[in-house]
């Protein structure tokens, strides 16, 4: 702890250098007040609304494993399996490729189905994160393990493809990513032809079917809301009443991204400027609730579909009104949160079946080394147990 003297001090350097910098409040409450007379009504609506969601690396940590196994699971908001994989940072991505197609060469998943649509044969080719299967082949000690995390999030990439562009809808549908509409790791401009292949899908349903399918993903954090929330509230932006929302100009992204492609849009392409190759959403602050104090959430809405904005939030309204255990947000997420965690008794099958595995490739005389540490507490959890 500080003692009295030092925290005093501290507490007189924290002052000064709020006041050194008041005037980025200033500036901040000016762009804020920028937004006012753009701020919109909520109007619930009602429709189908189903999230996809991959299952948090996290929740995934294994007491016993020396192989650093991965379970990858992406799941919707109904519970039903999507896409599930084991994989580890030493697993040959090149054998790791071809199981995502037959014998034949047609995609047997949803990730096969994906590199297919964008025209790739290896995942080192759809992302540069990924390794190559030779690397990990002659020099696994040079791979970075973070890979594995890239391959997670290529498969919830790939089945929110799948789902839009090969399945059909019997009714309006509203899917919602865990996360914003954008992504750095598409190889070079595999992400713009995603972007398009969507929007193509999208009109397709509608001209064949008479669906509606709309696309928006919803984050937690942000740091454009990180930096604006203060200035919202200062300004009363958000006035209470009514659930609202305000489109947020791609200026006042670029303001806080520290690499400018992250706020590059698909408006850029008609001024003439380069291509959005990480970008499929434009940003909105949503608050759900009526009442100041209430969450603001940044949702990216499918671009294209950034005219029908009403319409997209009078939907996400109806579900997040029943939000549990979080208020105001989308009950479809969370429920496809619950399914996808890995934790209890499933969490519990897995490790054994990890102990079971690491066993079986031992000698008989070793295996009860295995046996002992399956018996081994965390000494150390015990202290919160006191």
């Amino acid at each position: 702890m500080f003692d009295p003297v030092a925290l005093k001090n501290l507490k007189e350097r924290i002052r000064e250098r709020t006041s050194a910098d008041i005037g980025l409040l200033e500036e901040i409450r000016a762009e804020a007040r920028l937004l006012r007379g753009e701020v919109r009504t909520i109007r619930p609506r009602s429709t189908t609304a189903v999230s996809l969601v991959a299952s948090d690396g996290g929740n995934n940590s294994f007491v016993f494993d020396p192989f650093q196994v991965q379970l990858v699971r992406v799941v919707d908001s109904y519970g039903k399996e999507l896409f599930v994989d084991v994989i580890s940072p030493t697993t040959d991505t090149d054998e790791l490729s071809r199981a995502q197609f037959d014998q034949h060469g047609h995609p047997r998943t949803s990730l096969g189905q994906m590199m297919h649509d964008l025209g790739v044969k290896t995942l080192a080719e759809l992302s540069p994160m990924i390794p190559e299967g030779r690397e990990i082949r002659e020099h696994p000690e040079r791979v970075k393990p973070g890979w594995v995390l890239v391959y997670r999030d290529l498969c919830e990439w790939a089945v929110l493809y799948d789902r839009i562009c090969h399945e059909r809808f019997a009714t309006d549908t509203l899917i919602v990513r865990d996360g914003l509409l954008r992504s750095k790791i598409f190889a070079k401009e595999l992400f713009i032809q995603w972007r398009l292949k969507i929007e193509e899908a999208i009109e397709r349903i509608f001209r064949e079917d008479r669906r509606r399918v709309y696309l928006v993903g919803l984050a937690k954090h942000s740091k454009v809301l990180d930096r604006y929330n203060l200035g919202l509230a200062l300004e009363n932006i958000f006035p209470s009443g009514d659930p609202l929302y305000v489109a947020v100009p791609r200026e006042m992204e670029r303001r806080v991204f520290r690499w400018q492609e992250w706020a590059r849009g698909e408006e850029s392409e008609a001024e003439g400027g380069e291509a959005p190759k990480f970008v499929a959403g434009s940003m909105f602050f949503v608050r759900f609730g009526s009442r100041n104090g209430d969450p603001i959430w940044p949702v990216d809405i499918f671009t294209p579909q950034v005219p029908q904005a009403s319409e997209i939030f009078g939907y996400l309204l109806a579900d997040a009104r029943d939000g549990f255990p979080i208020p105001h947000y989308p009950r479809c997420l969370q429920q496809a949160h619950e399914h996808a965690e890995i934790v209890d008794f499933d969490l519990a099958i897995f490790q054994d079946h990890i102990y079971e595995a690491v066993r079986s490739f031992l000698p008989e005389d070793k295996r009860e080394i295995v046996d002992a540490l399956r018996l081994v507490k965390d000494v150390s959890a015990e202290r919160y147990r006191r």
